[in-house]
């Protein structure tokens, strides 16, 4: 199978060729018609005059006797060998047959003399080797012979060859036609193309290195403008994700350096000499903890990768809010009350969201609030429908966030603090994976910390403004 990309500029001078040959030739045809019909109007119309002249010459009493001495001037009046015409009694032996190319004549049906002569009168057949043949019968009152009949006909040897020249002349015109619009089209193609060759060429030298870098779309085509800003907008995307790329790739580094650095000069010192079984199962539980952190860390990383936003927003579904509260209080009411926090949830409205993604960032929220909040207080999980959708929050009691802090805490891999940041229990993806999860919604994300109070706030849009 031929594979190989065929040119849009042949294709198009091929097209306009065809269309030219199309066009010439359905001109070309109508032409045509046009120009038989009027040759076989005249060929009928000069065949009826001529019978009417006969009828006027022969209607007298000397018309036996002027065919009998002038046979000629017959001859003389059909002037060809593709002229017909007999003369005649109706039954009997024709009185005059002018015949030279000994044509077949077919039966007529006379036209009576009374009747005048129109085109309609003419009969068509087929002549000798498909060239038509005309021919008209009429009766005559000749006097002294009495009624005669007349039979005038011709091959229409001239019409044919005239319609002949006048299709090959069509056929030539329009192949000439048809080949100077393709040359003619390839040319103004291939220049008319000339920006798009210029913009690949242009698109060709970004990469990498220039990222920063647009395609101009000065003096470009109102057609080919929207693929410029689109092309633009793909690479402001890629530029965008490759800096974020960077930056993960970065924070990843120093994330996991931490964690393998402790394991490594952990263990490396425990190797340095012997030491008790007490020891070794103190480095070990310190070894499990710093692994644990790693496991967590390439699973919040693999979610943030795998996650799929077409396959999020055809799985959304209309939640009760008020079961999902209490789905949260339920699951977490064991670590709040290991230390003696008490879950406060409630709501009423619908959800419109995918269940998993949905459970995950309020899991996010309600783990950091308890993780983070002050003992003995109170965790509010609640929801507050309104026109435009529903807002989650979660609150806690705990040291308040400078409001420097704030903006960043979506970010991935940010903590607030040294002490946050050496928790084996935090490595600062859960509020990133929050931010993901409310971006493959169209919804919103915020966090607000005043008076020893933090609040995260979630807004869902109702299933109309999502559709």
């Amino acid at each position: 199978m031929n594979n190989k990309p065929h040119s849009l500029t042949l294709r198009l001078a091929l097209l306009f060729a065809l269309l030219a040959f199309a066009s010439v030739i359905t001109l070309g045809v109508c032409l045509y018609r046009e120009l038989e019909r009027e040759l076989i109007r005249r060929d009928d119309a000069a065949l009826i005059t001529r019978v009417d002249q006969l009828r006027t010459f022969l209607n007298d009493s000397n018309t036996l006797d002027l065919i009998k001495s002038k046979p000629a001037l017959f001859q003389n009046m059909l002037g060809n060998r593709e002229s017909v015409l007999v003369i005649g009694a109706t039954g009997q032996k024709p009185l005059l047959v002018v015949n030279p190319g000994r044509l077949d004549l077919p039966n007529l049906s006379p036209v009576t003399m009374d009747h005048p002569l129109v085109l309609a009168d003419v009969q068509h057949f087929s002549g000798v080797d498909g060239v038509p043949f005309a021919a008209l019968a009429a009766t005559i009152d000749s006097g002294d012979l009495g009624s005669l009949q007349v039979v005038a006909g011709r091959l229409m040897t001239e019409r044919t060859s005239v319609l002949a020249n006048y299709r090959i002349r069509v056929y030539l015109l329009a192949g000439v036609a048809a080949l100077l619009l393709a040359v003619c089209g390839y040319l103004l193609l291939y220049r008319g193309l000339l920006p798009l060759r210029r913009l690949a060429k242009h698109a060709h030298g970004i990469g990498v290195g220039n990222l920063t870098e647009r395609l101009d779309n000065h003096g470009a085509p109102l057609e080919v403008q929207p693929m410029i800003d689109a092309f633009n907008g793909v690479l402001d995307r890629l530029a965008k994700g490759f800096v974020q790329l960077g930056q993960v790739s970065t924070d990843m580094a120093h994330e996991l350096r931490t964690p393998i650095n402790n394991l490594l000069g952990e263990t490396q010192v425990a190797l340095q000499q012997n030491r008790s079984v007490e020891a070794y199962q103190q480095l070990l539980a310190s070894n499990v903890e710093e692994l644990e952190r790693l496991a967590r860390m390439l699973d919040n990383m693999l979610f943030l990768a795998r996650t799929d936003p077409a396959s999020a927003l055809r799985q959304r579904q209309e939640l009760d809010a008020a079961d999902e509260m209490e789905r949260m209080a339920d699951y977490f009411e064991g670590l709040a009350a290991d230390v003696g926090i008490s879950i406060n949830a409630h709501g009423s409205g619908v959800i419109w969201a995918e269940p998993m993604l949905l459970r995950r960032a309020l899991a996010n929220l309600c783990s950091n609030a308890i993780k983070y909040g002050a003992p003995d207080s109170e965790l509010v999980v609640n929801a507050t429908p309104s026109s435009e959708g529903i807002s989650l929050r979660v609150s806690n009691h705990g040291a308040t966030i400078a409001p420097e802090h704030l903006p960043k805490l979506f970010d991935r891999f940010y903590r607030v603090d040294e002490s946050r940041e050496r928790s084996a229990q935090s490595n600062g993806l859960g509020l990133s994976i929050v931010a993901t999860i409310m971006q493959l919604h169209s919804g919103g994300y915020g966090v607000t910390s005043e008076n020893g109070v933090t609040c995260f706030e979630l807004f869902f849009p109702g299933r109309n403004r999502n559709e």
